[in-house]
């Protein structure tokens, strides 16, 4: 929260690079910013980019083509357009030009429109922003800009709850010693305030005055989009100072608590870090898409088939016949060459079987996305009332691959725990607090425990902090010296802020739920934190305030893993106080805590067995000469211009050693509601789940116990501890051969050097028997991801039931997502609330973020996020699944109607002399596919469920179709497509016999095509329309009104086109009047509709009856367990009217409950659903919970039970 103390270095300008002897940096190509104060002339000079943002992409004359140009980039809008060139050649196009362009136009309109919506809001944004209001000071008088005109180099002024127009340095404030407070919730999502600060050498510039005479010079690090890092050095009056993220205001921050502060522009419009974080994320794909892609390749080339056969048919025809033709066509120009004949009617039939190709098909998809993502959004069962947050589809792309999830990497603190952090345990110098024990010693539970302790006498107390172990408190009354340095360390080492409503109401803002804890249980002990400036912090110790000269704060990350402070105390003693990861720590005592460590060591695994938090804390006294030299070391890396990071770490590295071991802290943090149970019902679903946390490896266990990702009925749990290579190599080693010895199969024949294939690796981990557990260390992990030994960690790891991976970085956490994405090719998702989950997040194929204690980073990165972990079970096994079903049983009927409609041309073709004539009428045609078939497929593919939402969640293995990939796959494409192909077979050779002996009523023969048309189109019609019935397994009022809606506008248009009226309107265009009237009024006509649709469904009904009744599906047993079961309900309802009328008085007890003895009969409060898994539960007490889940596991095959009955086979 400080910088470096002030130590300038004279300098002449002649020692700063000439501005021309620099290239002139442009945006994006930047290699360092240079920004001088109240001179724009100069500043211009690099062509800085100006504080206008545009995230538009269009305007009024460049949305049209600029529009259209995107959209041709898709091949299937580029391919119809070409269709549609080739219509207007009239020796090759049968059909008119509006059969294609209609569905063209409708699309690309569709589309269009969706762009035209986004891109005005986001004009409407900009406006808005861009227009607002800013105080600029310009030749020494603040005026009113636009923030658009904001220029870097200008010094402008905020006042309270104003946003922060673009990226600032801090000069100074009207707090004092330059302090500032911001919200950064636009930024990164935290809501807690964070102070910044002016360096002390600008602190002072408040008055215009000087602000206007200030013209010093900054150069710093180009735009990028690290919103914690920033480095760069002012200098004025001959003199230089560092500067870090600590003096910058960054715009999208909001001032609070400050009445004005003014700061220099270092960054303005696409350079601010805000817009620099606002690229666009890597655009991700589901399996299906990737399918689809190739089955639309794969029609392709059979459209080019058909083409092929018809055209070589059409070349033999015309030189074999077409000669002896021309005497009945004698208006019609005689072909010159079979062979450009042929080559005609290759494109003619192009034109007309191109429907094959589902030009809607990738529209239709993204409506039905759209529509499941609606339905995620307005989940109630999905909302935290608490938090106020529903939950959040981020993307419409993903929602099927929701159900095709195999393995779920998890973070765990604010993940699967609450990430509020409470004090529950420490040791101090070798005594451990914070057990309480009874008169016979043994330790008291949680619910035994006795009335916390009172903390009465600290005025200052947080009366929310609750503590039960007496002798903590005596020690601090006694004034033990350990005791008390141990919670000084507490209230000193922080970055916490304290604010002070009215006197003695303390109120703390942290930048972690852990640093929150640990100085309110030092403010209950006696060490009260109560303020602190640039320079100083204030202590009450023991109701005394002490003033602490603060010297330096060296701060936490996540490579350090630590934070230190260096005070001087009142007696002018300076003493670094340090508090870190156990991991980081205790290897940088002094050699003489040996005894003290090895105590200490005994406690941090008995908390981490607990499942607590922990950290080391230990201090090290400094010299006065030994820390001057070291600070001017430091001062000198925070000025390096490259580098300075890892300068600065070797520097703080210097002085954080030999240091005197204090004691540990143990905080608890709990498991969440609901995450037992949603573990083993997801695990039940056959997902796998791996922890990847930076816990230590103790806590990480305990929280598996916790949550029943561990238990005692595991044939073995593995820990993987290794420092070196071979240690690691051997340590997987040895887990595989136990896994293989329990195993059916004993060895696979292969050599773990060699790259194993997808397939090979997952028949070896078939084999394996017996549930398995692996926990794995981060430094074992460092070596288990190298390139030569990733294959024989993914084997030992994928054939375990559960993966816990401890101490891991950010980056590890997406090298593991990243190796099972490449060799195990499933589905992963990743789920987290912080920012170091980001990479997993966007690594994984779907990316949750739970919006938690941690800020956004995590939801912003995501792919869709809510509130608790809990909500995940609901998220996979409810809507992921279903939105897989709808959309593989869309693609199914999609592709199923298209070729069923598209292949009557193919067999028409060898009774037409190959001439590219169409059976049916060009509106025919144009509307099947837009109008006639389009609603009720996508009314099935946003609305259809197989079973209802409950039996979703009570049969977790209805999961496992998806997995699989059963419902949508090649197979069954080409089973789709062999429907479709068998379906026009008897669409056109059924009503062509017919036609070819039937009359009339009045004798006259029924033989013409226009009639033919008529019935092979309505057949058409009834036939998909029938189909689509009988896939559709829930109907709505909107599947109804759809069908039945289409088939009703079917025959209003047919009639209509064959009406007088429209005759008379376009009479070259609606020649054949009264032709659907005629037709349909022929009972033969209507016998071979219902004889065609007969035929075509019926082999469809019959296999599915043969299916259900020999085969059945889970699925098809739930809906039977279901109807049973209303048929019972129904029966017992009948027997309960009729049955004895009457009363008998009960001698039960008073205190027992009504209808307790119904809820136990019935079962409900034996589901798993109900169980009461919390974070207390011991280990010895899971094994009738898992005797249960095998049970409920072993029940999904026939969920019936015993009382209802099964079906056959």
């Amino acid at each position: 929260m400080t910088v470096p103390k002030e130590m300038p270095e004279k300098w002449s300008r002649a020692g700063v690079p000439p501005t021309w002897s620099r290239k002139k940096p442009s945006w994006g190509t930047e290699e360092e910013r240079r920004a001088r104060a109240n001179d724009r002339e100069y500043n211009e000079k690099f062509q800085y980019a100006s504080n206008c943002i545009k995230t538009s992409k269009y305007n009024i004359v460049t949305f049209l083509p600029v529009n259209l140009f995107e959209q041709f980039q898709e091949v299937a809008n580029t391919y119809f357009l070409f269709l549609l060139i080739l219509q207007l050649i009239p020796q090759i196009s049968s059909l008119s030009w509006f059969t294609t362009i209609v569905p063209l136009v409708l699309v690309l309109t569709i589309t269009a429109v969706k762009d035209a919506t986004d891109d005005y809001f986001r004009h409407k944004s900009d406006n808005q922003v861009n227009n607002r209001q800013s105080q600029v000071l310009i030749s020494g008088i603040l005026q009113q800009e636009q923030w658009m005109n904001v220029r870097v180099g200008d010094i402008i002024k905020l006042e309270n709850n104003q946003f922060v127009a673009a990226d600032l340095l801090l000069l100074s404030s009207s707090e004092p010693h330059g302090l500032c407070y911001i919200e950064t919730a636009e930024l990164d999502g935290e809501t807690n305030m964070k102070v910044r600060q002016a360096i002390p050498v600008t602190s002072e510039l408040g008055d215009i005055n000087k602000l206007a005479k200030f013209d010093g010079e900054v150069i710093c690090e180009p735009p990028n989009n690290k919103l914690d890092k920033f480095s760069g050095t002012l200098y004025w009056k001959e003199n230089k100072f560092p500067l870090s993220n600590q003096n910058m205001l960054l715009r999208g921050c909001v001032l609070r608590n400050t009445e004005w502060c003014f700061g220099l522009v270092i960054f303005a419009g696409p350079d601010t870090k805000l817009m620099q974080n606002s690229g666009r994320t890597k655009f991700k794909r589901t399996s299906i898409d990737r399918l689809m892609n190739t089955l639309v390749l794969w029609i392709f080339g059979f459209l080019v088939c058909m083409g092929v056969i018809l055209a070589i048919g059409n070349a033999i025809w015309e030189y074999e016949v077409g000669a002896r033709f021309q005497v009945y066509l004698p208006w019609d120009e005689a072909v010159d060459s079979a062979f450009f004949s042929g080559f005609l009617s290759f494109w003619s039939y192009i034109i007309i079987l191109n429907t094959v190709v589902p030009i809607s098909l990738y529209v239709s998809v993204e409506v039905i996305r759209l529509g499941h993502s609606y339905f995620i959004n307005w989940d109630k069962k999905m909302y935290c009332v608490k938090k106020r947050t529903p939950a959040e589809a981020r993307t419409t792309t993903l929602n099927e691959e929701l159900g095709q999830v195999e393995y779920i990497f998890s973070d765990k603190t604010g993940t699967l725990t609450q990430n509020i952090m409470i004090f529950n345990k420490c040791s101090i110098y070798g005594r451990s607090y914070g057990d309480v024990f009874d008169v016979l010693g043994h330790k008291a539970e949680l619910g035994e425990r006795p009335e916390p302790i009172d903390f009465s006498f600290n005025p200052l107390a947080d009366k929310k902090f609750l503590f039960w172990d007496p002798s903590l408190l005596e020690a601090v009354k006694v004034g033990d010296p350990h005791t008390h340095e141990f919670f000084r360390l507490l209230s000193l080492c922080h970055t916490v802020m304290s604010e002070e409503k009215s006197e003695g109401e303390l109120y703390y803002k942290a930048q972690s739920p852990d640093e929150g804890a640990l100085v309110t249980a030092a403010r209950n002990f006696g060490f009260v934190f109560r303020s602190r400036t640039p320079k100083t912090i204030t202590v009450h110790e023991m109701g005394k305030a002490i003033t602490y000269q603060l010297l330096a704060i060296l701060d936490f990350n996540n490579i350090r893993k630590r934070m230190s402070v260096i005070v001087r105390n009142p007696e002018g003693k300076i003493r670094l106080y340090c508090k870190g990861a156990d991991t980081i720590l205790l290897e940088r005592l002094h050699p003489s805590n040996q005894e003290l460590l090895n105590t200490t060591t005994d406690h941090l695994n008995e908390y981490a067995g607990d499942g607590l938090r922990t950290l080391v804390l230990a201090y090290k006294d400094l010299e006065e000469e030994y820390y001057e030299e070291w600070a001017d070391r430091r001062l000198r890396a925070s000025l390096a211009q490259d580098s300075r990071e890892d300068r600065l770490a070797s520097v703080y590295e210097e002085v954080e050693n030999d240091m005197m071991l204090l004691g540990a802290t143990a905080i608890e943090d709990k498991l969440q509601q609901g995450v037992p149970e949603t573990i083993a019902l997801l695990t039940l679903a056959n997902i796998k789940i791996w922890v990847l946390t930076g816990d230590k490896q103790e806590t990480a266990v305990n929280i598996g116990y916790s949550c029943k990702m561990l238990t005692d009925d595991m044939t073995e749990v593995f820990i993987v501890t290794g420092h070196t290579v071979l240690e690691v190599r051997e340590e997987l080693r040895k887990a595989r051969e136990k896994m293989m010895e329990s195993s059916r199969t004993v060895g696979n024949g292969f050599s773990y050097q060699e790259k194993l294939s997808s397939s090979k690796l997952t028949s070896v981990l078939e084999a394996i028997a017996g549930e398995y557990a692996l926990v794995i260390n981060g430094h074992s992990l460092a070596h288990a991801l190298e390139a030569d030994m990733e294959l024989e960690f993914l084997e030992t790891a994928c054939a375990c039931k559960a993966v816990i991976c401890c101490r891991v970085t950010p980056l590890q956490k997406a090298q593991v997502v990243e190796l099972v994405k490449k060799y195990k090719k499933a589905v992963t998702l990743a789920i987290g609330d912080g920012a170091n989950d980001v990479s997993m997040i966007k690594t994984a194929h779907i990316g949750v973020g739970i919006s938690g204690q941690e800020g956004i980073q995590a939801v912003l990165a995501s792919d869709y996020s809510f509130s608790q972990f809990k909500f995940l079970q609901r998220l996979l096994l409810v809507h992921g699944r279903w939105s897989y079903l709808r959309m593989c049983k869309f693609l199914c009927y999609f592709f199923y109607k298209n070729f069923a409609f598209t292949m009557v041309h193919f067999w028409f073709g060898f009774f037409c002399g190959f001439s590219a004539q169409t059976v049916y009428d060009q509106y025919f045609i144009t509307l099947y596919n837009i109008v006639y078939t389009s609603l009720p497929v996508l009314a099935m593919g946003v609305f259809d469920q197989d079973v209802p939402e409950q039996r979703s969640m009570e049969y977790p293995k209805l999961y496992e179709p998806g997995q699989l990939n059963l419902l949508f796959n090649k197979r069954e494409f080409f089973i789709c497509i062999a429907q479709g192909i068998y379906t026009s077979v008897l669409m056109f050779f059924i009503p062509y016999g017919v036609f070819a002996e039937a009359t009339r009523d009045d004798g006259t023969q029924l033989a013409d095509y226009q009639s033919f048309a008529v019935t092979v189109a309505t057949s058409l019609v009834i036939v998909v329309s029938v189909q689509i019935g009988l896939d559709t397994g829930y109907w709505t009022a909107i599947n109804h009104f759809f069908i039945w809606g289409s088939l009703a506008v079917y025959f209003a248009i047919l009639f209509a086109m064959h009406s007088k009226g429209l005759f008379e309107m376009f009479p070259n265009q609606f020649r054949f009047v009264g032709n659907a009237q005629n037709t349909l009024a022929q009972p033969t006509v209507w016998f071979t509709i219902v004889l065609t649709t007969v035929v075509c469904i019926m082999p469809v009904v019959a296999f599915r009856f043969l299916k259900l009744d020999l085969k059945p599906e889970l699925s098809d047993t739930v809906r039977y367990t279901q109807l049973v079961r209303k048929k019972q309900k129904a029966q017992h309802r009948c027997m309960r009217r009729v049955g004895r009328t009457g009363s008998r008085r009960s001698g039960y007890a008073f205190s027992h409950q009504e209808g307790f003895g119904e809820l136990i009969m019935s079962g409900k409060n034996m589901r798993l659903s109900s169980l009461a898994l919390s974070s207390f539960t011991t280990r010895s007490s899971s094994s009738w919970i898992e005797t249960l889940r095998r049970k409920k596991s072993d029940s999904a095959s026939s969920p019936s039970g015993g009382a209802d009955k099964p079906l056959k086979g």
